[in-house]
């Protein structure tokens, strides 16, 4: 899906904006009240589960969960960001030591910063200033690809509506249409006072409709999507009073992409009862909040793992290949992909995984094709859940 300014001109009355009630959102709350529960439960026991075990560890699930969510929130729009580079991006921010950093990438460091700034700074007012500090930092060339755009500034409709379209030129669907520029100035000061001042909505409530609200002015020429994401998080930091992020919604929108699409545009041509866009919002905020739980099921199974181990000898090509291993972003691992992890040769690698084997950290997989694959001896359990009171020793 692409932002395109197009010269179509759209039949009246066809999109949400239109309606002479806009922006007067109706929902309803009886219907809402049992997924806001579900929602709010999931999310309360995570911080349970998350004040049980300590700084450290809650800095390795924060590293996860915002990782993931610059990952996938750019991943949405058809943009792949490198794993390795966002994470090291997002361990600098935080202060949290992974040993060796990759080099700066300055289009990830702008999406992390504004990931960063939305839920770290989320109890400040979100100003049009702010606002257009994050858009600078997604495009820091100017450009949208080979589009120049105006960078920090609402767009102008210089090239016709800003239209939300798919499919080939000549053949293109229009998803939806956005209000006209000279709007946005009047439309942008509406939804700002909104979103600082305080209102009646619950807190989830609030989140689901600052997210549907901004995507649906589009006030910049390109990366809406991104910044309409990144007001929903800082809706939901506020809603749940931890600058420190542990699940990541765009990570859940990105597993069920066409459906947000789907339910995007209906609610866009639809009226200004929104129950059935909140509905979605809040059931992907609970699968977010369960996926999260299995992340942090990872770090303590890593933290288990580095303890049970403790007592064996190992270099530091071994434990830096170990534990991008047990953060599960490698795949397979063989002794060419060992070498390159640990930028040695193939002979020193095959020599750290033998002795590894010999010490029973690494066995060799039962499923090994042509070339031997190695993967941990289940000394780490993987269950989900554990208890973690071992930890705490």
């Amino acid at each position: 899906m692409v932002n395109h300014p197009h010269n179509h001109r759209m039949n009246s009355g066809e999109y949400i904006w239109q309606s002479p009630h806009w922006p007067r959102w109706q929902y309803d709350l009886n219907s809402l009240a049992e997924p806001m529960a579900v929602a709010s439960r999931a999310q309360g026991l995570l911080i349970g589960r998350l004040t049980d075990v300590g700084l450290a560890l809650q800095n390795e699930a924060s590293l996860a969960a915002l990782t993931e969510d610059v990952i996938q929130t750019s991943a949405i729009e058809g943009e792949l960001l490198n794993m390795v580079s966002a994470r090291s991006s997002v361990a600098r921010r935080l202060g949290v030591d992974i040993g060796a950093l990759a080099p700066v990438d300055r289009h990830i460091e702008g999406v992390v910063d504004m990931a960063i700034d939305a839920t770290g700074n989320a109890h400040l007012p979100v100003s049009r200033d702010r606002l257009s500090g994050w858009h600078a930092a997604l495009f820091p060339t100017g450009y949208s690809g080979m589009s120049r755009i105006r960078a920090g500034a609402w767009r102008n409709d210089a090239g016709g509506p800003m239209q939300v379209v798919s499919g080939p030129i000549g053949r293109q669907h229009v998803h939806y249409e956005a209000p006209p520029a000279g709007r946005l100035d009047a439309e942008m000061e509406q939804f700002l006072s909104w979103l600082n001042g305080t209102s009646r909505e619950p807190a989830l409530i609030k989140a689901g409709i600052g997210h549907l609200w901004f995507v649906t002015l589009h006030p910049f020429d390109d990366g809406n999507g991104r910044i309409a994401r990144a007001i929903g998080d800082l809706l939901l930091a506020r809603a749940d009073g931890r600058s420190q992020r542990f699940y990541s919604l765009s990570a859940q929108i990105q597993r069920e992409r066409k459906a947000y699409y789907g339910i995007l545009e209906r609610t866009q041509k639809g009226s200004l009862d929104v129950t059935e866009w909140l509905a979605w919002f809040l059931a992907t905020l609970h699968y977010a909040v369960q996926q999260a739980h299995q992340t942090l099921d990872r770090v303590l199974a890593k933290a288990r793992f580095w303890q049970r181990v403790a007592a064996i000898p190992m270099n530091e090509r071994q434990i830096k290949v170990l534990d991008r291993l047990l953060d599960g972003f490698e795949g397979k691992l063989t002794t060419s992909k060992w070498a390159a992890l640990a930028k040695c040769s193939t002979d020193t690698a095959l020599r750290d995984v033998n002795e590894l084997v010999q010490r029973g950290v690494l066995q060799k997989s039962a499923a090994s094709g042509r070339s031997t694959n190695y993967e941990i001896n289940n000394l780490v359990e993987t269950h989900e859940h554990v208890s973690h009171s071992e930890l705490k020793q």
